[in-house]
């Protein structure tokens, strides 16, 4: 039995994307829940936000870039040697970051740890509601 959906999403500069996530969601209203969160921009920011970045690297140019993945990700993986693990790098990079779960809430405040809220209002209602 599945009691939750989580779907996450790139924002990919669309700054309609939340809207239309909100639609789906109340398309999908459950039993079973269905969340659904974009990542600013794309879903490898949280993982940056997590590790420890490169000297020069700048967490303010980084949330605010839109390639993300390919500014600095890939970057990242090639400097680390990890562009050949599984998912290029994502695999062990994410593993690195999954430590960091409270640096990734405060730096990606409106994204990642706005969807953690949501799982732990969830988590936090009586059995069956």
């Amino acid at each position: 039995m599945t009691d939750l959906f989580i779907l996450c999403v790139d924002r990919d500069g669309q700054v309609g994307r939340r809207s239309r996530l909100d639609s789906i969601e109340r398309q999908l209203a459950g039993p079973p829940v269905f969340l659904a969160e974009n990542a600013w921009e794309e879903l490898e920011t949280w993982l940056l936000a997590g590790v420890q970045l490169p000297a020069g690297w700048h967490w303010s140019h980084v949330r605010a870039e839109v390639h993300v993945k390919e500014a600095y990700f890939e970057r990242l993986a090639r400097r680390r040697g990890l562009e050949d693990h599984p998912g290029g790098g994502r695999k062990p990079l994410g593993e690195e970051a999954a430590r960091s779960v409270e640096r990734i809430r405060t730096k990606c405040q409106e994204d990642f740890d706005a969807l953690a809220r949501r799982i732990e209002d969830w988590l936090a209602l009586p059995i069956g509601t």
